[in-house]
C-alpha cells in the first residue's frame, strides 16, 4: 500500500531491540508493539497479489499490523475515524484546550499509567462540564485525546480537548462567544483539585503503587507547585475545520517516519521543532519511544457531554436545533472513507484498482501469511 518510506522506525526496532531489552525493563505490551512494528507490511502478515488483467503486471502488497502505535498504520485509521465522527459533530465553533500533567506527577504516571491517565481524563472532563453547567447553564460537547510525548520523545502527558462553543439547555441551544471559553487560571485550579481527589480515590482502591506517606508528600508538592497548565487556543468557526484539525491529533504516534533524518549505526537523527534536529543513541531512541506505549485496551480518545455515547438523544436534539448547510455538507462526504481503497485514494491519489502501468483493471488475490522471524535489519546510511 504505497511506496515504502526511505527511513522507518521499524528499521531501528529490528536492529536494536535486543540491546534495548538487555539493558532496560520492557513491559509485555511494549514488546508486543515492537514485534508488530517489525512485521508490519512484510510477507509475515500476508497480503494481496495485485494482478493487472491487461498487461499482467504483478505486485505484492503486504498487510499492515494495525497497531495503534505503529507510524505506518495511522493515516487510514485516522480518515475512517474522521468520517465516523462527521455524523456526530455539531455545526458550531469549537475551542481547543490543552490540559497538562505537572512534572511532579510524571514519575507516578510512568509507574501507574492507566490510573494516572484515567485520572487526567476524569479531572479535565469534569472541569469543562462543571464550568459549562455553572457559567453557561448548558451541556457542552467535548472530545478528548491523550498524548504523552514531546517532539523530543520525552514523557509529557497531556490531553487535547475540543469543546463546543455553546451547549444544549432545557430551552434550546445556547451559543458562546468564539473569543472566550473559560478563565485558564480557574480551569487550572479546578484541574488540580479534581486530580488530587481522584488520585486519593485510586490510592484507596489500591490502584497506585504509593505508600500513604509518599502519596501525601506528592499531594503536598502538587498543592504548593503552580504548574497546572491549561492552554486554550483560538476557536474554530466551522465544523469542517474542527474535523481536519482534530484528525491531526487522534491517531498521531510519538514519532512519524517522516521526521527521521538519518539512521547511522548506533545513532538516530530526527526533526523536532522549528527545523531543529537532535541525535540520540539508537537504544535511547527506542527507550523513549516505548515509554509512550499505552496500556492494553486503554482508550486514548474519549467523548463527554453531548458527544458521549450515552447522549445520543440530546445530541440529535442539538443537531435538529442547529440544522444548517454545514451539517448537510459534512454528511454528504461521509461515504468517501468507507473502505481502505477509497481512503487511500483520497489521501494519496493512488487507485489500487487501476494498473499504474497500463491503466487496466487490477485483481487482488490473497497471499498467505508466512510464518517467519521479523525481517533482517535494514540500515540506512
Amino acid at each position: 500500500m504505497g511506496e515504502r518510506a526511505k527511513l522507518e522506525v521499524a528499521d531501528i526496532v529490528c536492529t536494536h531491540r535486543a540491546e534495548l531489552e538487555a539493558t532496560h525493563w520492557v513491559t509485555l505490551e511494549q514488546r508486543r508493539v515492537l514485534s508488530a512494528m517489525a512485521l508490519c507490511r512484510t510477507a509475515a502478515l500476508g497480503g494481496h497479489l495485485d494482478v493487472c488483467r491487461s498487461c499482467h503486471l504483478e505486485r505484492s502488497s503486504y498487510n499492515s499490523c494495525r497497531n495503534r502505535h505503529c507510524p505506518k498504520c495511522q493515516a487510514l485509521a485516522q480518515e475512517r475515524w474522521i468520517a465516523a465522527r462527521a455524523e456526530k459533530l455539531l455545526p458550531v465553533g469549537h475551542f481547543h484546550a490543552v490540559f497538562t500533567v505537572p512534572s511532579e506527577l510524571r514519575s507516578l504516571a510512568q509507574r501507574a499509567p492507566r490510573a494516572v491517565y484515567d485520572a487526567l481524563f476524569h479531572a479535565a472532563s469534569e472541569t469543562l462540564q462543571e464550568l459549562g453547567r455553572t457559567r453557561v447553564d448548558a451541556t457542552l460537547g467535548i472530545t478528548m485525546v491523550l498524548h504523552t510525548w514531546t517532539r523530543e520523545l520525552h514523557h509529557h502527558p497531556h490531553v487535547h480537548a475540543i469543546v463546543t462553543a455553546g451547549g444544549l439547555t432545557d430551552s434550546g441551544w445556547k451559543p458562546m462567544s468564539l473569543k472566550y471559553l473559560f478563565p485558564v487560571d480557574v480551569m487550572g485550579e479546578m484541574l488540580r483539585g479534581k486530580m488530587q481527589t481522584r488520585l486519593r480515590e485510586l490510592h484507596r482502591a489500591g490502584e497506585l503503587p504509593e505508600t500513604n506517606a509518599s502519596l501525601e508528600r506528592l499531594m503536598q508538592q502538587l498543592e504548593e507547585h503552580d504548574s497546572w497548565v491549561v492552554y486554550v487556543k483560538k476557536a474554530f468557526r466551522h465544523a469542517e475545520h474542527v474535523l481536519k484539525y482534530l484528525g491531526r491529533y487522534t491517531h498521531r504516534v510519538a514519532i512519524s517516519n517522516s521526521r527521521l533524518v538519518s539512521i547511522d549505526h548506533d545513532r538516530v537523527m530526527f526533526r523536532t521543532k522549528n527545523g531543529k534536529v537532535i541525535t540520540l543513541e539508537s537504544v535511547e531512541f527506542l527507550r523513549r519511544f516505548v515509554q509512550h506505549v499505552l496500556p492494553k485496551g486503554f482508550q486514548k480518545i474519549r467523548h463527554y457531554g453531548l458527544y458521549a455515547s450515552a447522549a445520543n438523544d440530546s445530541l440529535q436534539q442539538a443537531h435538529t436545533l442547529l440544522h444548517s448547510s454545514d451539517s448537510d455538507e459534512i454528511r454528504d462526504n461521509i461515504d468517501r472513507m468507507r473502505t481502505w481503497q477509497t481512503a487511500l485514494k483520497e489521501l494519496t491519489g493512488r487507485d489500487v484498482n487501476v494498473c499504474p502501468k497500463c491503466g487496466g483493471q487490477v485483481e487482488h488475490q490473497p497471499l498467505a501469511s508466512q510464518a517467519r522471524a521479523p525481517p533482517e535489519a535494514r540500515r540506512a546510511a
